[in-house]
């Protein structure tokens, strides 16, 4: 439990680092979802829910680690991070004539990043107490 809870006190510059591989991933998926054709494709393989929903959790996963603060602050900051790409998203694609704005997919997205920023808040919530526990108290 000790390695979980050094997984949550990062270096600055390394949190920086995860905020900058999700913004860079971000734009993987808004740029790969624009291009005509590519969505049907990936749907042969996995149906959207699942597409937006292990995406924006993997990216609120990289958002929370990347964020300082209490565990809950960390939390809302991904949550509200995420709802933001995710409407960013939707709204680019409701201006491509071969795609469309989903309320839906971006409820998928905000509902990913509660998930994920929850489980991660009470991990994150219990690892500090499991690593500052004495050897004879394991």
């Amino acid at each position: 439990m000790p390695a979980l809870s050094t997984l949550f006190q990062l270096e600055p510059k390394v949190r920086q680092a995860l905020h900058a591989l999700a913004l860079l991933l971000f734009a993987g998926i808004v740029v790969a979802g624009s291009i005509p054709g590519a969505r049907a494709e990936v749907g042969n393989y996995a149906s959207g829910v699942v597409l937006h929903g292990l995406a924006y959790a993997f990216l609120t996963t990289l958002w929370f680690l990347g964020a300082s603060g209490s565990p809950v602050q960390r939390a809302l900051k991904a949550v509200l991070t995420i709802a933001l790409m995710g409407a960013f998203d939707e709204l680019v694609q409701s201006f491509l004539s071969y795609r469309s704005g989903d309320v839906r997919d971006w409820l998928i997205d905000f509902t990913a990043a509660i998930v994920a920023s929850s489980l991660l808040a009470v991990v994150a919530s219990l690892a500090p107490q499991a690593a500052a526990q004495s050897p004879r108290e394991r």
